[in-house]
């Protein structure tokens, strides 16, 4: 059944790639990592609205499950869903918070926000040191959310359910349900992509002022 669509794999992919060569650049000192990290906040911000627009297995109303919904997925482990599993749906969004974060902390590090009105009253010396403190401090946890993603793609696999493939092929297999989620269109995805770069481009002029 497919549960993916083209700009979710393009966007999980695309994520990857940037996500390892930032934590490079960053621990190397070398690289672009400043306009990687410009690419990898236009992404996200994508996802965060294709969380709320986008096809239905990408939207968090259908993926994020309550404290209660989640435990008993835990106890029980057996339950089929179409898409991310309530532990699979945290995941998803602990690592878009956090790469928010990074993404936002680097732009503030990076002089971005400097010519904002009252940047010497919200960003002044003591905030900007906790958010470069924030910034190498997600730096550190990243690897180890990476290293649980990782880890719970194996154990899937281990049970014959091949997540990796799901995500190039956009098609899930092994789900006990007949009923096939509804997808937008992917001119959709397409805009509220360029809305994101707009987004990106404009703190980008306005640092220039």
């Amino acid at each position: 059944m497919k549960v993916w669509d083209f700009a979710t794999r393009v966007y999980h992919w695309l994520q990857v790639l940037l996500v390892v060569a930032l934590l490079a650049s960053g621990n190397s000192g070398n690289g672009p990592h400043i306009q990687l990290g410009l690419v990898l906040f236009t992404i996200v911000l994508w996802r965060l609205v294709w969380g709320f627009v986008g096809s239905e297995t990408n939207r968090f109303k259908q993926f994020v499950y309550s404290p209660l919904a989640t435990w008993c997925y835990v106890k029980k482990g057996q339950t089929s869903h179409i898409g991310h599993n309530p532990l699979g749906g945290w995941m998803v969004v602990t690592l878009v918070i956090t790469l928010l974060l990074q993404c936002l902390s680097g732009l503030a590090i990076a002089g971005f926000f400097d010519t904002l009105p009252g940047v010497e009253w919200w960003l002044n010396d003591d905030i900007f040191a906790a958010v470069e403190s924030l910034h190498l401090g997600l730096a550190s946890l990243l690897p180890v959310l990476i290293a649980l993603h990782v880890g719970a793609v194996v154990i899937y696999k281990l049970k014959k359910k091949p997540l990796v493939k799901a995500m190039f092929t956009g098609r899930q297999v092994m789900l006990t349900t007949d009923i096939e989620p509804f997808f937008v269109s992917q001119w959709r995805a397409l805009f509220v992509l360029v809305v994101a770069v707009l987004v990106t481009i404009a703190i980008v002029a306005i640092s220039m002022v």
